[in-house]
């Protein structure tokens, strides 16, 4: 379900680095039956942050239904945690950024 609003850790993440990175992302991507935190078509990636909810069997066992059926349109899932948005930051964004630029790498 489309959410009004983004949490403090997904605020943080689009104002401060996505919304500005120069591969184009777009927020709550609807994608099937799911909707993807964070989605850029020219990456072919989804990054998912995960609050404490997706650590629990269930939270669990849902992502990884979400993820078997995303990786099968060849879509690579970035999952970090708020945890780590709030911690480490600058970590977090070099992270991504690698990500994205293997993926660029490995599509042309």
């Amino acid at each position: 379900m489309l959410r009004n609003n983004m949490t403090k850790e997904e605020k943080h993440l689009w104002y401060d680095y996505l919304r500005t990175y120069p591969v184009r992302f777009s927020r709550q991507k609807v994608l099937g039956k799911y909707i993807a935190d964070f989605y850029s078509a020219e990456a072919k990636m989804i990054i998912e942050l995960d609050g404490s909810q997706h650590y629990t069997t269930e939270g669990k066992a849902e992502d990884k239904e979400r993820t078997d059926f995303l990786e099968k349109y060849g879509l690579k899932i970035i999952r970090i945690s708020n945890m780590d948005v709030n911690r480490n930051f600058e970590g977090v964004c070099v992270y991504i950024d690698k990500m994205v630029r293997q993926s660029l790498s490995q599509l042309s």
